[in-house]
């Protein structure tokens, strides 16, 4: 059964017709709305990354993840960057991202507001069980609700703090 969700994780962006994306690969997405379209880079993995202030409470550690986003679109974006992001686990769990801080680097801040032609960078994290083995992250605009789906697949070059 873990196998099945596994390959079902895996396979569910190319069924929907989400963009694959690799290490560093910047994907187009479009927005719900007239001339929503930003670039959207993941840049980077941090597993586990260091928090600011008490532990994840329980077996929870946290994983960052470095996003460049870019509008490349006609309208102005203003969005929640932390809830447009998905992590996907190996055993088919779905984990949506926070502004958790991190020591991994900045946060977005809540709502993320760029203009065209305008970019912005920062992490999101994402709550996970420690035992938990990352599979992909995906991005959506509209708050992670649009159709078109980015998808990168894991591991990425991943930091560990030292």
């Amino acid at each position: 059964m873990r196998g099945a969700l596994l390959a079902l994780a895996l396979l569910a962006p190319a069924l929907l017709g989400a963009a694959p994306g690799g290490s560093g690969e910047t994907i187009s997405l479009a927005g719900n709305g007239p001339g929503q379209r930003l670039d959207v880079t993941l840049a980077q993995v941090v597993d586990p990354a260091g928090p600011v202030g008490p532990e994840p409470s329980g077996s929870d550690r946290l994983v960052a993840t470095r996003f460049r986003l870019e509008n490349t679109g006609t309208a102005v974006y203003e969005d929640s960057p932390a809830r447009a992001a998905h992590l996907l686990d190996t055993a088919g769990q779905r984990f949506t991202g926070n502004d958790v801080p991190t020591t991994a680097g900045p946060a977005f801040p809540g709502t993320v507001t760029l203009e065209p032609g305008s970019a912005a960078e920062g992490f999101i994290t994402f709550r996970i069980p420690a035992d938990a083995e990352p599979a992909a992250v995906q991005f959506a605009l509209n708050g992670g609700l649009a159709d078109d789906v980015g998808h990168w697949s894991l591991p990425l070059p991943r930091a560990v703090p030292g």
